[in-house]
């Protein structure tokens, strides 16, 4: 793409017309879990990581993204997620793609995991779910080991807005380099 600066420079950008799209980190209160996926990404199997754990997501296209949130969820996770609180809408790469991902965490309980999940089979997706102790999931973190940033931004999000459902306080410093395999 071709476009004027406000110098008046013309310059050529690289950019991928992704559009909108939704992520939302499912967690049960009570059992102080969430739930979580992982699937084939083929850019980061070819970065050399076989497992990327992650928030269910998708793209919004034209739905209401409260509605798209809801729709990975159950599809992802098996999971009925009633109110969804608003976290954020956020460029993903703005230096690349015009992704705007509109971000949020929901309550369920054990009750609402009404099905499998796995995603759609006409999607060939492959999604395996996994529930995780929010307390192990911050220590992934702080290791290195939850390297998908939607996932590791709506997990601060939650830590912050209910501290309480997580033990110790928080730990200063950046989460250490990690490659993001669930082997860790």
């Amino acid at each position: 793409m071709t476009f004027t600066l406000r110098s008046g420079l013309s310059v050529t950008r690289h950019v991928e017309d992704h559009g909108r799209s939704t992520a939302v980190l499912p967690y049960d209160p009570e059992r102080r879990c969430a739930l979580l996926v992982t699937m084939a990404r083929a850019p980061v199997i070819l970065a050399g990581v076989d497992d990327l754990l992650e928030v269910p997501a998708g793209r919004a296209d034209e739905r209401e993204s409260q509605e798209v949130a809801r729709a990975e969820a159950f599809e992802e996770c098996g999971v009925r997620l009633g109110t969804l609180e608003r976290i954020m809408e956020a460029w993903t790469m703005p230096a690349v793609s015009s992704e705007l991902s509109a971000l949020f965490i929901a309550e369920y309980s054990r009750g609402d995991r009404v099905a499998p999940g796995g995603g759609l089979s006409e999607e060939g997706e492959e999604i395996t779910v996994v529930e995780l102790g929010l307390d192990a999931l911050w220590s992934r973190l702080l290791s290195g080991g939850l390297p998908d940033l939607k996932t590791a931004f709506l997990l601060q999000a939650l830590r912050l807005r209910r501290p309480e459902l997580f033990s110790g306080p928080i730990q200063d410093g950046l989460p250490s380099r990690g490659t993001g395999s669930l082997n860790q």
